[in-house]
């Protein structure tokens, strides 16, 4: 009795091994594509020298945050923009008219990343590159979803953001 398999045997056998590693083959490229249109390790990407936006602190009352805009302020000139943190939220603001400011969510839309670049004109998300208007639209992706916006007023020299 012969231990050798038959050819058909052998044949199939050898199929059935290049069938597997063309499918892990296939698997592994399908799957780092994946990664990286999902954000894994890319989807989109922030310029390295990116602007850091300021950070300034925020006072909150209710469902209110006051900003103290002085001199010093990153808010102060016309064209500004800073973070600000109070304890009911994180918002990215601009000042758009001397008196006139937008305030945005400070969260990417995307995969939910502090936004914290600012490249003159645009807010951008840091960990994929999302850019948003001062208005809170999405300029260019990844992010599908704008910015949510909230109401400002501005009197003697008080941001006023409601939340």
């Amino acid at each position: 009795m012969s231990t050798t398999p038959p050819e058909s045997l052998q044949v199939v056998t050898s199929r059935r091994a290049f069938c597997s590693q063309v499918c892990q083959v296939a698997s592994v490229g399908a799957l780092a594509t994946f990664a990286q249109a999902c954000g894994g390790s890319g989807g989109g990407s922030a310029p390295s020298n990116l602007a850091q936006l300021p950070t300034v602190n925020g006072t909150s009352g209710g469902a209110t945050v006051s900003v103290q805009i002085d001199s010093a302020s990153p808010l102060n000139p016309v064209g500004g923009a800073a973070v600000v943190r109070s304890s009911i939220g994180v918002f990215l603001v601009a000042r758009t008219a001397a008196d006139r400011f937008s305030a945005v969510n400070g969260t990417c839309t995307h995969e939910a990343c502090a936004i914290t670049g600012w490249d003159n004109t645009n807010f951008v998300c840091p960990c994929h590159g999302s850019r948003f208007s001062t208005a809170g639209q999405v300029l260019n992706g990844p992010a599908r979803t704008s910015l949510r916006v909230f109401n400002t007023q501005f009197a003697n020299n008080v941001l006023t953001i409601s939340a």
